[in-house]
């Protein structure tokens, strides 16, 4: 997942508005005590998905795969007054841990946090969406994009994280893994889709930017 010097990614740090305590203690949890911590958002991508939300100003945030509450944290900063998210996990283990901080967000009245399969509850849900942030299983980004497509509205975005896959999408000579496929097929079908408009951005694992045109 290092794309760039490792101490240049230090000085972009250095040069970020600072974390907030709580984050600050989201991301030391995060990396001594839950498996996997490299899946957290993060200092640098959670200050992007943060001034993106506070440009949008949404109504309505779709987050798929909340992992341990960082970038809903980050999302829900520019809600508009009586906005929402709405943040979907599979993973019961880390429900009690993550609801502790929203509870102890600035707009945690602001999430809701849903456990279960997002293929099922996307389909349930009767809202139209300013902005959708996909970060979950893989294989499923193309089925997530189709599912919550016609709940955006015009003008609205998708993002979608990990979409350069730690630089896999360009291996050559090495068989490609499932994931690297699921990855390597949705980017190919956003880039294809004459919907859209769509700008892929080198932020940590990649960051796809859709707008619903």
């Amino acid at each position: 997942m290092e794309f760039i010097d490792p101490r240049l990614t230090e000085y972009c740090e250095n040069h970020t508005t600072e974390e907030s305590d709580l984050l600050k203690k989201i991301n030391r949890d995060t990396n001594a005590e839950v498996l996997m911590p490299r899946m957290i958002s993060g200092h640098i991508q959670g200050a992007f998905l943060s001034f993106i939300s506070n440009m949008i100003q949404p109504k309505r945030i779709l987050e798929i795969g909340t992992y341990t509450g960082y970038s809903a944290i980050c999302l829900a900063t520019g809600l508009s007054e009586k906005g929402k998210i709405i943040t979907i996990d599979i993973n019961a283990e880390l429900q009690e841990r993550v609801q502790t901080y929203f509870d102890a967000a600035e707009n945690g009245n602001k999430i809701d946090y849903r456990i279960g399969n997002a293929i099922e509850i996307i389909p349930e849900l009767n809202e139209v969406f300013d902005l959708v942030f996909i970060d979950a299983d893989k294989e499923n980004y193309s089925n997530y994009y189709q599912l919550i497509f016609d709940k955006v509205k015009k003008g609205g975005f998708i993002l979608a994280d990990n979409v350069l896959w730690s630089g896999k999408v360009i291996a050559q000579g090495s068989k490609i893994d499932k994931d690297t496929k699921a990855i390597l097929d949705f980017n190919l079908m956003v880039h294809q889709d004459i919907r859209v408009k769509n700008i892929l951005l080198p932020i940590r694992d990649g960051i796809l930017i859709v707008q619903k045109i």
